[in-house]
């Protein structure tokens, strides 16, 4: 007979298997990151930026930021690189002068039109094998395990 496991509280092997996928994508996703640098010269967090800002042309860090549900802060480091490669351009904003927007160039737009084999590439062909209702659910599990560390984090800071 099997022991029925509550709603409420999952049981330790459960907590401990999702935490084990979870670690087994980041592990993926960071040796994918990593394959991709050596390969193209953009790791799958840079690339991610980069496809935002071919989508969204002249947004400022804060918008690309807040698409991301980061703090701004968090991607310096990764505009100063994509700038540094000169796959991105950075202007002052015309209505706030304090305000970079960035725009791709063009050596921007040929990494931007590059798909096979990034992470990008990896998450499209599994988003097309599931069915819509999964997807659904799993972003509502990722959603509020985001929230949920996203609190514990404010609340020891």
């Amino acid at each position: 007979m099997a022991v029925a496991r509550s709603k409420i509280a999952p049981s330790l092997d459960d907590v401990l298997d999702f935490l084990g996928l979870i670690w087994t994508v980041d592990h993926a996703l960071q040796s994918l990151s990593k394959r991709m640098s050596s390969s193209s010269g953009i790791t799958g967090p840079q690339r991610l930026v980069l496809r935002l800002i071919g989508a969204f042309p002249g947004s400022a860090a804060g918008q690309l930021a807040d698409k991301l549900h980061l703090h701004p802060s968090t991607l310096t480091g990764v505009f100063g690189r994509l700038e540094e490669r000169g796959w991105i351009k950075r202007s002052s904003d015309d209505a706030d002068k304090r305000r970079a927007i960035f725009t791709l160039t063009r050596r921007g737009q040929v990494i931007d039109g590059k798909i096979e084999g990034t992470v990008e590439d990896a998450v499209r062909k599994t988003l097309g094998r599931v069915s819509p209702a999964d997807l659904k659910a799993a972003a509502k599990v990722l959603e509020a395990l985001a929230e949920e560390i996203t609190l514990m984090n404010q609340d020891a800071g």
